[in-house]
């Protein structure tokens, strides 16, 4: 594997040979990773930890890093952006979120209103769903397809594999130029869901986060795991992988992310620049000369 390229090795990485089984995959943690206090204390860890690889990340000014969420509603991507940016320089970082497309965007390739919020050198880039909408929420509602202005509209499969093939691409020209991609699917149950939403519907301080539409969807559920499991396969490659993280317990799953985050950075070799010698020089002159004063 390319230096460039990074996945850490985690018991849900999602391997890069088609094997990915969403139907066999545990929404559900481990059952010795089950205990709050312990993730608690573990994620503060990983959070301590980031900060610092944060600072040569931001100093370095030579690579950024992607995260990518994809998930089911309620599966707890805004809480788990939360939870586990906690303490991170904001300076240093951006969360965007993809809703529909704009008469603008749909003007261009689906790619390009992403490419426009692709992380700088030296910061962090988040992504509240993304390009994948394109192969996921599109493919369950193929209908969208003819609002999409496209120049030609081949047959369904194409579509998808071409936007796939798209997508391996852009990712790995991304990588090549120094920013490391992260895709985290938050993998909730179809029970877990349920719970969730009954509890926004209960909490007055929560009505906010409920859209009656989000039900509807439920009704495409099996769809929905499908067009998951063909898109985490077809795009979980060594320079952008996916991991799959278990989602029903949310203090594991906000553990496991910033755990696989903490791996991530570690592994992109991240120092603070080295100064010249004219520079180093001039920096002890300046030491001296304050010294005097």
């Amino acid at each position: 594997m390319s230096a460039r390229f990074v996945s850490v090795q985690s018991p849900f990485l999602v391997p890069f040979d088609g094997g990915f089984n969403i139907h066999k995959w545990d929404t559900s943690p481990p059952k010795k990773k089950r205990d709050d206090a312990a993730n608690e204390a573990a994620l503060d860890e990983a959070i301590a930890r980031m900060q610092k690889l944060q600072a040569r990340l931001l100093a370095n000014d030579r690579k950024a890093l992607l995260v990518v969420f994809q998930a089911m509603d309620a599966a707890g991507k805004d809480g788990t952006i939360k939870a586990v940016m906690t303490g991170i320089n904001p300076a240093g970082c951006e969360v965007y979120s993809f809703k529909k497309p704009s008469d603008l965007e749909l003007d261009h390739d689906f790619l390009w209103r992403i490419h426009h919020r692709i992380p700088e050198r030296g910061r962090i880039g988040i992504f509240n769903r993304s390009h994948y909408e394109e192969v996921i929420v599109v493919k369950v509602h193929p209908e969208i397809l003819g609002f999409q202005r496209l120049p030609e509209l081949p047959s369904q499969k194409k579509v998808w594999q071409e936007r796939y093939e798209s997508i391996r691409d852009f990712e790995r020209h991304l990588a090549r130029n120094g920013t490391t991609i992260v895709k985290i699917f938050l993998h909730v149950s179809k029970d877990e869901q349920k719970k969730r939403f009954l509890e926004r519907i209960a909490d007055p301080e929560a009505n906010w986060k409920f859209q009656s539409g989000d039900v509807r969807e439920r009704e495409h559920w099996d769809e929905y795991m499908d067009a998951y499991m063909d898109a985490l396969n077809e795009t979980s490659r060594p320079w952008a992988p996916w991991y799959a993280i278990p989602a029903d317990d949310k203090r594991f799953m906000r553990r496991a992310v910033a755990e696989i985050l903490v791996e991530t950075m570690a592994a992109m070799d991240l120092e603070y620049p080295k100064l010249p010698p004219t520079e180093r020089e001039a920096m002890v002159a300046a030491k001296a000369q304050l010294e005097k004063e």
